[in-house]
């Protein structure tokens, strides 16, 4: 029979907005919740007894399956989990862990009672983060968990305002219900390309994240700006150039988007030496700003707007080979996006039909884009 999942009083049972002395809110949250994964009751309940006198909400699991299932609907801070588990082996359960996006923050203690550095060697090579060696002294396995539960705190902060940017990001997308999910198309663009030049998994995800927060600091263009239908006069222009620098601005606090900074800033630079903010030209232009600049042009012109219409496929491509005659984009990733574009992870639905719009004049489009895009 599955161990029956117990839990500590809490004073707190749900997050809750709580005004400051000063006025301005701040978030509380749930006690940390500890899952403990060990087929053993009895070393479920020393590992209970020893933690007693703090307000942690306690689950527990007899095996793998169990612990699974807890993960799936309990939000859990940190997991306590022997060496050797029934249907799985604990390295092994620590793989799965922190092999799903779901749960590989989630910090992991190991308690084995085999002794040799080899032991200690699986664990912490298996994804675990600490690792203690049976017999238990209860005040080094409380104080190890309470700093595990410090640094987990930490990185759920960071995690927090992350997604609060996202948020904020698509907030601004869909400012404009014409575009759909451009973020998502950029993103998915961007990263087929960042494949084809083989680079590395930072650089993906700096492109992943990029195709989502490339265009935040439009949050501080006016709507009458953004949306207006006719040329843009010379005051608004400067404006709607001030959007990446924003953006930097929003995004460069956090460390973790730090790779993603040179997207924000210079996505609108010219190969020639045209664009906006700095003026940077061919090289000078970093190369995942680069990558995110034809993606973005590539997706405005297939989709719908309230300016233009959509352009065809291969309408899009035949432009963007026009701005490279005009020495506006780099010629080599234009060529490349070509070949990606048309093959088999982009060729799908995202690619509008020749037959289902009008293509019109390139010439047209290219000046009712040419503030624009």
């Amino acid at each position: 029979m599955a161990a029956a999942e117990s839990i500590f009083p809490i004073a707190l049972t749900a997050t809750s907005d709580i005004p400051d002395r000063d006025g301005s809110l701040f978030l509380v949250h749930e006690s940390p919740a500890i899952l403990i994964v060990d087929g053993v009751a009895i070393n479920r309940k020393v590992i209970r007894a020893t933690l007693r006198e703090f307000p942690y909400r306690i689950f527990e699991a007899e095996g793998p399956a169990h612990a699974f299932s807890i993960l799936q609907r309990e939000r859990v801070d940190l997991l306590i989990v022997d060496m050797v588990l029934p249907e799985l082996s604990g390295p092994d359960f620590c793989r799965r862990v922190k092999a799903d996006r779901r749960t590989h923050l989630i910090p992991i203690l190991i308690l084995t009672s085999i002794q040799g550095v080899e032991s200690e060697v699986a664990g912490i090579a298996s994804g675990a983060d600490e690792f203690l060696l049976k017999p238990l002294h209860p005040e080094v396995v409380r104080t190890r968990i309470r700093s595990m539960l410090r640094h987990k705190s930490a990185i759920d902060s960071l995690d927090e305002a992350e997604t609060i940017l996202f948020a904020l990001a698509r907030a601004v997308e869909q400012r404009d219900k014409g575009t759909g999910d451009h973020c998502g198309r950029l993103a998915k663009y961007a990263v087929a390309m960042g494949e084809a030049l083989g680079l590395g998994q930072i650089e993906l995800q700096a492109l992943r994240r990029g195709g989502y927060l490339h265009d935040i600091g439009k949050i501080s263009v006016p709507d009458a700006i953004l949306f207006k239908p006719s040329r843009l006069d010379e005051e608004e222009w400067s404006v709607m150039c001030r959007h990446t620098v924003m953006g930097e601005e929003i995004c460069r606090p956090m460390k973790s988007l730090a790779p993603v900074l040179p997207i924000i800033r210079s996505h609108h630079e010219r190969w020639d030496g045209g664009g906006y903010p700095d003026g940077l030209a061919a090289e000078q232009i970093p190369l995942l700003a680069r990558i995110m600049q034809i993606v973005d042009i590539y997706d405005a012109l297939v989709s719908r707007r309230s300016y233009k219409a959509p352009l065809t496929h291969a309408a899009a491509l035949a432009l963007l080979d026009e701005e490279v005659d005009k020495g506006w984009r780099d010629p080599e990733l234009v060529a490349l996006f070509r070949e990606v574009v048309c093959g088999p992870v982009l060729n799908g639905p995202a690619v509008a039909q020749e037959s289902e719009v009008e293509t019109p004049s390139l010439r047209n489009l290219a000046q009712q884009l040419s503030r624009r895009v």
